[in-house]
């Protein structure tokens, strides 16, 4: 869709939902080291954090697709902020109960909101506009992401994570866990409150995606399976969520596991934000003008598996830097990938963009991977996985998204 019709209201919309994605998703890095703390949790216990989280779009992407389907995209959007509300006020039981099971639900139920408003926001943004531009728009909405990114880890951080381990040893377990239940219930209220405004909204179009029935090379394919393009940039995708998280949520737990203090480390998400908000900037300067998203996919992935190595090699500070690096390397690969995939789907546009998004469930499947290593090689070691992910990344980018038939 790339007519001259004004979508800067409708973009502007989604881009306060990108804020609302950036603030829920990336407070995990603190909520890990916090519930590991708080409930003496091993580091494949604590990692359950993103399981919970992650593991809902595998489950729920179809369904939202159904929801969206049936009462539209805007009204789907006010329905998964609704549901987003309900999970943050799970919070407020599960830390009177002190029950880690009812935080992970709390966390499965707001994902579950947020898989629906990822369902209709993503391919909305990719199909405003041609599709070789479509990494710029969405950096835009990425700077959105990281900003709340940013700002949640910072004020929850600050909340959750202050006083380090000799203060909280003077805490009772109910005393630690009391700490998040006035953040959530803001965050609910706030959640609730978008979702009226949302419902309420005038001017925001039904975007539907075209019908285009163009098949590469003349041939029909009755398939999705059929596009090699998608099929491996499912997997793509998948790794690269994967390796996302593993380089956002670890990072403040690895560096407590390195030596240093809570009131430190808290910061060191915030590092990985900063530096995958450059990562959009420059996208948005540099793409397609000066480099396609392909080239750009390319040599992100070649920086990602030098700045791992350079993390599993270093130690002590230059090691955590190399990880927060990684920001710039996954910086513009979600809104890489996604064109390429989509790239001649037609009909299948739809379907494709629900698959894309159950492959967030990389962050629940990978960074539980990594968990269990860490508990078994080492925190350090474990980022070993990380490797073939890029390696896979980067054969994609170079060849893999060409390919037109098995």
């Amino acid at each position: 869709m790339s007519n001259n019709k004004n979508y800067y209201g409708p973009l502007a919309i989604i881009g306060i939902l990108f804020f609302v994605f950036g603030f829920i998703t990336w407070v995990n890095a603190v909520l890990i080291p916090f519930f590991q703390k708080a409930f003496d949790l091993n580091n494949t216990s604590a990692y359950l954090v993103t399981f919970a989280f992650y593991i809902t779009y595998i489950i729920m992407a179809i369904p939202s697709t159904w929801v969206l389907k049936k009462v539209g995209f805007k009204r789907g959007m006010s329905v998964g902020l609704f549901v987003m509300a309900l999970g943050a006020l799970i919070f407020v039981p599960a830390a009177r109960a002190e029950s880690y099971g009812l935080f992970l639900a709390g966390l499965f139920v707001i994902a579950t909101g947020l898989t629906t408003l990822q369902t209709a926001s993503n391919p909305y943004v990719t199909i405003l506009g041609p599709i070789e531009s479509a990494a710029q728009r969405i950096s835009v909405m990425g700077i959105a992401n990281k900003i709340a990114g940013i700002i949640g880890q910072k004020v929850l951080g600050g909340i959750l994570l202050v006083g380090g381990t000799a203060a909280a040893a003077t805490l009772t377990r109910g005393q630690q866990l009391e700490k998040v239940v006035v953040p959530y219930m803001i965050i609910a209220a706030a959640l609730a409150v978008l979702g009226v405004a949302v419902w309420l909204m005038k001017g925001l179009p039904e975007v539907e995606a075209e019908e285009d029935e163009t098949q590469q090379a003349g041939a029909v394919k009755t398939s999705i399976w059929a596009y090699p393009n998608l099929v491996l940039g499912l997997l793509a995708l998948f790794f690269y969520v994967g390796a996302e998280v593993i380089a956002g949520d670890s990072i403040i737990a690895y560096g407590i596991s390195q030596g240093f203090p809570e009131e430190q480390a808290k910061d060191f998400g915030t590092y990985t934000l900063w530096l995958m908000l450059a990562g959009y900037v420059l996208g948005i300067f540099l793409i397609p003008k000066y480099v396609s998203q392909g080239t750009w996919l390319k040599y992100s992935a070649i920086f990602g598996l030098i700045a791992t190595l350079g993390a599993v090699f270093s130690s002590g500070f230059t090691s955590v830097l190399c990880i927060a690096s990684l920001g710039l390397a996954n910086a513009i690969m979600w809104p890489a990938i996604w064109p390429l995939a989509l790239d001649g789907l037609g009909k299948f546009t739809k379907l494709a963009s629900a698959l894309l998004v159950m492959m967030i469930s990389g962050g629940a499947i990978l960074n539980s991977s990594y968990a269990l290593l860490s508990d078994s090689i080492g925190t350090q070691k474990a980022y070993w996985l990380v490797v073939p992910l890029y390696a896979f990344i980067f054969w994609y980018a170079a060849t893999g998204h060409k390919k037109k038939s098995w």
